[in-house]
């Protein structure tokens, strides 16, 4: 589905992680329908980047913020700045988080896994909820993935984190109902990103296998035969955000070419 021009016009949304991949893509997407932009993320220069294309492809305004989602304080700042510069948020994707395997001993990732992943969804959409707009639908999304859906060895971190996202999305959509709030969860499969093309290659290496059979055994799962796009996703949230999506609250929305079907 194409952009809507217009759609998100005098509405302003703050996207984490927005400096490559899926951040990007929902970034381009809601600029193309007219929206104000605020773009978080660690590192600066790419945000910078994906401003630039934002401004190109129609946003109405953007601002460039740089915070670790995992420091709480970094976020309440950023979203803060955010708010004073653009105004209040018509919502908010909370899309920041890192993926990899984990295991126990000295160097087990499981703590920053959900730190970043399940803590820092948490501490943006309570930074961003302060400073909703007030009147009409409002709009708090959180990227989880298909691994919130069911486990993979290995993978205990990520796939807690992301199963938390899910139940965080549950409540807080009942918490905030009344206030005419929704908040859902999108739970992609794979997407053509760096992130999942590392996940390829990191199968390639452990199977003694190329990339292209590690990524054909990949897909053999996949009912579609095919990895999303991060435009994909970007539809997605665009569609979420809209009027047309009034009424959907507490869900996990999934996309991944039939690999999961709840």
């Amino acid at each position: 589905m194409s952009a809507v021009p217009g759609r998100q016009a005098n509405q302003h949304f703050l996207v984490t992680g927005a400096g490559t991949g899926i951040g990007r893509a929902i970034s381009l997407r809601l600029a193309a329908e007219g929206a104000s932009l605020s773009l978080m993320a660690r590192g600066k220069e790419r945000l910078e980047q994906t401003a630039e294309m934002c401004r190109g492809a129609g946003a109405a305004g953007v601002f460039v913020v740089s915070a670790d989602v995992r420091q709480r304080e970094q976020v309440d700042a950023a979203v803060d700045a955010a708010a004073l510069a653009l105004g209040p948020f018509r919502g908010a994707i909370a899309n920041s988080g890192i993926g990899g395997a984990n295991e126990p001993g000295p160097e087990d990732r499981f703590d920053d896994l959900v730190q970043t992943n399940l803590v820092g969804t948490y501490s943006t959409l309570r930074a961003v909820q302060r400073h909703l707009a007030t009147g009409g639908a409002r709009h708090l999304v959180a990227i989880a993935s298909i691994l919130g859906r069911f486990g993979v060895p290995g993978y205990t971190g990520y796939c807690a984190s992301k199963t938390g996202i899910i139940g965080l999305v549950r409540a807080l959509a009942h918490e905030l109902a009344a206030d005419e709030i929704q908040v859902n969860a999108i739970c992609p499969g794979w997407v053509s990103t760096d992130m999942a093309w590392q996940g390829i290659d990191g199968m390639a290496s452990g199977m003694g296998i190329s990339r292209d059979e590690a990524h054909a055994m990949a897909m053999s799962a996949v009912p579609m035969g095919r990895m999303s796009e991060p435009a994909d996703i970007a539809g997605m949230v665009a569609w979420l955000v809209s009027g047309d999506a009034r009424g959907v609250t507490g869900q996990g929305l999934d996309m991944n070419g039939g690999a999961w079907m709840g």
